[in-house]
């Protein structure tokens, strides 16, 4: 059984990504080889870009902190803290519009 503050995740995750080079730092909460589920906090700097790549399964983020935009197919969502943005069945990328925290929950196809 997992009881985790998300907020001192994120706060922890956003100082490990202001100093990182890649400005950014993740970290799987749930998950593993043997689960469907898998969430990851992913904290981005502004400005920093979770390159084009595809989604594997069912997808959302969640903001914990800050502003993000998703892309896909000439679409975009916005999102800050406390939105929730589904992902869609396509390449997409995500950018941070300012400092930023997401929890991106994947359920795996089987």
């Amino acid at each position: 059984m997992i009881n985790t503050s998300l907020t001192a995740l994120a706060r922890q995750h956003l100082e490990k990504a202001s100093t990182a080079s890649s400005g950014r730092s993740a970290h799987s909460v749930i998950g593993g080889h043997n689960h469907l589920l898998h969430q990851t906090m992913i904290a981005l700097i502004a400005g920093q870009k979770l390159d084009d790549h595809a989604n594997t399964g069912n997808a959302t983020v969640q903001v914990i902190h800050g502003r993000v935009r998703l892309d896909s197919g000439g679409e975009s969502w916005e999102g800050a803290t406390g939105h929730l943005i589904e992902v869609p069945d396509a390449i997409h990328s995500v950018t941070a519009l300012e400092d930023a925290v997401i929890l991106l929950t994947a359920v795996n196809r089987p």
